[in-house]
């Protein structure tokens, strides 16, 4: 790859992600790697970003990375811990703050006719997150904004190229994020900006047959952008060896198999249809464990492969759509410090029975940049609008025990929901949406009668990438409308309620 890259070092934050997605808007291709895993080619890197982190650099577990091939070697700039990391062990101090400090602010002074803050004026709003402030600069720092609370809210160190914050401009509530960024990699660091959708393409397809060769490869589509973004992309290397399967495990949406196998036609995949819902429910039977039922779908999915994949002679490689959101939340990135939030049915490799090697194409980018890369290569836009839904299905939409009973329940709920949505304009407004069957009966009246049935949540979330959301204001005649024609006409249901809760501090799904 013939790009300028930016390394970013993780100290454990759950959105060092986001860091690398604000630096991919501009067009610049960067790379994270663990605070203590340094890549020894440290001169292929334009510039370095430090992360934020879970630690304190005043606690017994702080993260010490090795700067020494960087400072004062290569542009720098440390965010939130790493800026209170450049100040702590470069002569300044650090403590606890008096005030703390979460959520939006709003910088008070703005050092005039500094590059590094061009275009950003007092009043521009930040996002902090720390309950430590730096109370002194580190030798030779130089002070160039501050908030109302937090002094030193950014600072440079004279004689390097080396730049600090204690906000995170990672953040979409940052206004002037993407600005700052700009400025620190294109302006100070002199970042060329040249990796696009359509390079990305072409070095992919290049990397896949040269990696691939004429090997035979069985991916596992499920109707939705990633997979079959990276179907797309294999076909384009290899071709007729590439073998699609689409699995019913018994956990799709209402009248989905069908209506994704015809969707396919007219692609030039060649796309199989498996119904294997049977033996996907006889795995989640009796288990209500949110995590187990996880790993049982992944399991009964590497199955079913392992199966189809005996069908193909001499088939070497299973493709998987996972993308970046799908790893971070499984296991921190690349191997660094942050915490496990849920397991995903599509990561962490396969067992030693499965002689297969795994082929990921899209697993360095997020939802949105896989859905600019469908679009660079003529992909209908109907299908990349498509909303994400979760690999493991209806099963984390259901809380408790699975049955085929509350499937089809949910299935009617969800059916109603999504395509009123769609009648009212509003899908392609929300990012995500979907039903919860939950564990809980209520008290209801029909008629003269007394129901005692189950409750369902609604969800709508806007979000880019999955790693933050907000719930979507809905109007209330659509929810009225909903909740009504729900109650109506699925039997079972007497309840509905719409869930208000952003991520963080919930996730989007429930489970």
């Amino acid at each position: 790859m013939q790009h300028d890259k930016v390394l970013i070092l993780d100290f454990g934050s759950q959105y060092t992600q986001l860091i690398a997605r604000r630096v991919r808007e501009l067009n610049i291709y960067s790379e994270i790697h663990p605070f203590n895993k340094i890549p020894t080619d440290i001169q292929g890197y334009k510039a370095v970003i430090l992360s934020g982190s879970p630690y304190s650099v005043r606690g017994d577990e702080a993260l010490h990375p090795d700067l020494s091939e960087i400072r004062g070697k290569k542009p720098l700039l440390g965010v939130c811990y790493g800026a209170q990391y450049l100040a702590h062990f470069g002569g300044g101090n650090v403590a606890p703050s008096n005030t703390r400090e979460y959520g939006r602010a709003n910088l008070s002074f703005v050092k005039e006719n500094e590059v590094f803050l061009a275009n950003i004026s007092e009043g521009s709003q930040v996002w902090m997150s720390h309950s430590d402030t730096i109370k002194e600069l580190p030798s030779n720092g130089v002070l160039l904004a501050s908030t109302h609370d937090v002094e030193n809210a950014a600072y440079k160190i004279e004689g390097e190229t080396t730049f600090a914050i204690q906000f995170h401009p990672e953040v979409y509530h940052s206004t002037d994020g993407k600005q700052l960024l700009e400025n620190f990699l294109i302006n100070i660091a002199e970042v060329t900006p040249d990796w696009t959708p359509d390079s990305f393409v072409d070095e992919t397809v290049a990397a896949l047959k040269a990696e691939l060769g004429s090997d035979k490869v069985v991916l596992g589509l499920s109707g939705g952008v990633d997979s079959t973004v990276a179907a797309v992309l294999l076909n384009k290397a290899i071709g007729e060896n590439l073998y699609c399967v689409f699995v019913n495990n018994g956990l799709l949406r209402k009248n989905e198999f069908d209506g994704v196998l015809n969707q396919y036609e007219g692609m030039g995949l060649n796309v199989k249809g498996v119904d294997a819902s049977a033996r996907f429910l006889d795995a989640l039977a009796g288990e209500s464990d949110p995590e187990k039922k996880r790993k049982a779908i992944g399991r009964a999915f590497i199955e079913v492969f392992d199966d189809e994949a005996h069908l193909i002679e001499d088939v070497k490689w299973l493709a998987q759509g996972t993308i970046y959101p799908d790893v971070i939340e499984s296991v921190s990135a690349t191997g660094g410090p942050s915490a496990t939030i849920k397991s995903h049915h599509n990561v962490g490799g396969l067992p030693d029975f499965m002689k297969l090697k795994i082929v990921e194409p899209l697993k360095a980018l997020f939802k949105d940049e896989v859905r600019r890369v469908g679009a660079s290569m003529g992909l209908d836009p109907e299908l990349l609008g498509r909303h994400p839904f979760p690999g493991p299905g209806l099963a984390i939409r259901i809380l408790g025990d699975i049955t085929a009973e509350k499937v089809n329940i949910l299935q009617e709920v969800d059916a109603i929901f999504i395509n009123g949505l769609k009648e009212w304009g509003l899908y392609d407004k929300v990012w995500q949406a979907g039903a919860i069957l939950l564990p809980v009966n209520s008290v209801g009246v029909m008629g003269d009668e007394r129901t005692y049935e189950k409750c369902v949540a609604l969800r709508a979330v806007e979000s880019t990438d999955g790693m933050t959301a907000d719930w979507v204001n809905l109007p209330y005649e659509f929810l009225q409308k909903t909740s009504n024609d729900i109650i109506n006409k699925v039997k079972g249901v007497n309840r509905v309620v719409y869930d208000i809760s952003s991520k963080p501090p919930a996730t989007i799904e429930w489970e």
